[in-house]
């Protein structure tokens, strides 16, 4: 019992953090790691939880309107892409090196957008245009290759991309990050669910508790707008950035 009420405990939490500025990975894998998970194992459950919390605060955030449906239908299939591919890859650089390059990258976004004042704070998109597609297109395969073969930061990145390339606040790169960080998940999912790397009577109560806490989150994120997902955005940033020093100094 006790260990059923810290796995929908620690699900409600990752999918709360991670509907509003991403990184709910930090928390979700180690808490089914801690209840004695395999490592692959725990992998292809995380990803079911977090594909599950990743769907409701993706339906919040299309229902409220802040979601922009003509980049997504440009955006998601390359996101698709790049997610089959990720899992399906064998990668010849060494997972150290990788931890130290995401390492680099993910500390000058928080950086920059801990220096940069303003930015994210209005929503300063124009328009679509062949130049901004191109570049979202670039973003999304990129994050979903990203994402399919190891994860950690994809939508901390997607968000500052999609701040970078088209203007957007926090809040509307938030709600378009999740639908193409859904799409990835839901593909990279699937693969896992094949190789039968999903243990389906944790899974299931884990998803319910991650749906839950990405519903609220994504709620109350609207409410509040950049001025919440700011602040907590450039904290799972330094997160991510401090757990994959610690993975690669083990």
């Amino acid at each position: 019992m006790l260990i059923f009420i810290f796995l929908c405990v620690g699900g409600f939490i990752a999918a709360f953090v991670d509907s509003i500025a991403g990184g709910g990975g930090l928390i979700s894998m180690p808490v089914l790691m801690i209840v004695g998970l395999p490592a692959h194992l725990a992998l292809g459950t995380n990803k079911f939880g977090g594909a599950s919390g990743c769907l409701m605060s993706t339906y919040k955030y299309v229902k409220s309107g802040k979601t922009n449906n003509d980049l997504l239908k440009k955006l998601v299939p390359f996101s698709f892409l790049g997610s089959v591919l990720g899992v399906k890859c064998v990668l010849s650089i060494s997972e150290n090196i990788l931890n130290i390059l995401v390492f680099v990258m993910i500390l000058g976004v928080a950086i920059y957008t801990f220096t940069s004042k303003g930015l994210g704070d209005e929503n300063r998109f124009e328009e679509l245009n062949q130049k901004n597609i191109r570049l979202g297109m670039i973003l999304a395969f990129g994050l979903g290759f990203y994402d399919g073969f190891f994860g950690p930061g994809a939508g901390t990145f997607l968000t500052f991309g999609l701040i970078k390339i088209y203007g957007f606040d926090f809040l509307h790169a938030s709600a378009n990050t999740k639908v193409l960080n859904l799409t990835s998940n839901l593909t990279a999912l699937v693969l896992f669910m094949i190789s039968g790397q999903v243990l389906y009577q944790v899974a299931i109560f884990y998803g319910i508790s991650m749906m839950i806490g990405g519903y609220i989150g994504a709620k109350v994120a609207i409410k509040k707008g950049s001025s919440l997902i700011k602040p907590i955005f450039l904290v799972m940033a330094i997160g991510v950035a401090a757990k994959l020093v610690y993975q690669t100094i083990l």
